[in-house]
């Protein structure tokens, strides 16, 4: 009887969370000029997952960012938000609103108020938008499931306490009608999210941004998906949607092998 040789009995390599992700991301249609960049996590197992790179406008998913900024000041100084802070964080995140985002955006010290949270976040690759521009913010999606894992992952981990955490999550729970779309498409219930869409002027394409936790069969992840280059709002809304989904299967499906 021959030897079983190693390439008659070596199991196949399995495919890394990143090469998993790529090959789920194959199955999206994406515009010709569009670009995508997703990041996902199991939060049970702990697996995570990018595709794609570069940094994309932000939109309104940097409210979720500005009010974390704001909570983490206000933890510092040992305080509450105020009433009228208050107020403006629920328009912020629920209504995206953006005369609040602007008044917040002012508290927190702009850009570089945004950055120096952003270090004690562990956001590396975002870059506050010039002045009052807050929505031109750069990121990545690497970078908002970081934040995604300060508000929703470990607390020990997390530099916001119980209160700041409970109240972006409770926010990012509560989105208004109409604007819960994108990664919820993935579970379309216990989700929290946080969506950005903006017509570029120059070009007349659109950035469609979100971000959030979803629960798929007992399961909950986290993910980011971010896409420029749009030729409408809503065949980028359903790209978007389209890979939150193909993410989260592949994620589940590498949990399951």
């Amino acid at each position: 009887m021959e030897p079983v040789t190693a390439s008659m009995s070596a199991e196949p390599t399995p495919l890394s969370g990143d090469a998993l992700l790529a090959e789920a991301m194959g199955s999206v249609a994406v515009e010709a000029g569009a670009r995508l960049s997703v990041a996902v996590l199991d939060t049970g197992s702990g697996r995570s997952a990018v595709y794609g790179d570069g940094a994309f406008d932000t939109a309104s998913i940097v409210k979720a960012d500005i009010l974390a900024s704001l909570l983490l000041r206000a933890q510092d100084a040992g305080r509450e938000l105020t009433a009228r802070e208050t107020t403006y964080a629920a328009a912020m995140i629920r209504d995206s609103d953006n005369a609040s985002a602007t008044a917040l955006w002012e508290a927190i010290g702009r850009a570089p108020g945004l950055a120096a949270a952003n270090a004690r976040f562990g956001l590396d690759g975002t870059e506050g938008g010039d002045g009052t521009l807050w929505g031109l913010t750069q990121t990545t999606a690497a970078d908002q499931l970081t934040l995604l894992r300060q508000v929703f992952g470990d607390a020990a981990d997390s530099e916001l306490d119980a209160g700041s955490r409970a109240c972006l999550r409770g926010l990012m729970g509560d989105i208004a009608a109409g604007q819960d779309w994108g990664v919820s498409a993935a579970g379309p219930t216990g989700f929290a999210l946080k969506n950005g869409w903006l017509p570029r002027t120059a070009t007349g394409l659109w950035d469609i941004n979100s971000v959030g936790r979803v629960e798929v069969d007992g399961r909950a992840y986290l993910l980011a998906v971010l896409s420029d280059g749009n030729s409408t709002k809503a065949k980028g809304i359903s790209m978007v949607e389209a890979a939150a989904k193909a993410a989260v299967r592949a994620m589940a499906g590498a949990a399951d092998s």
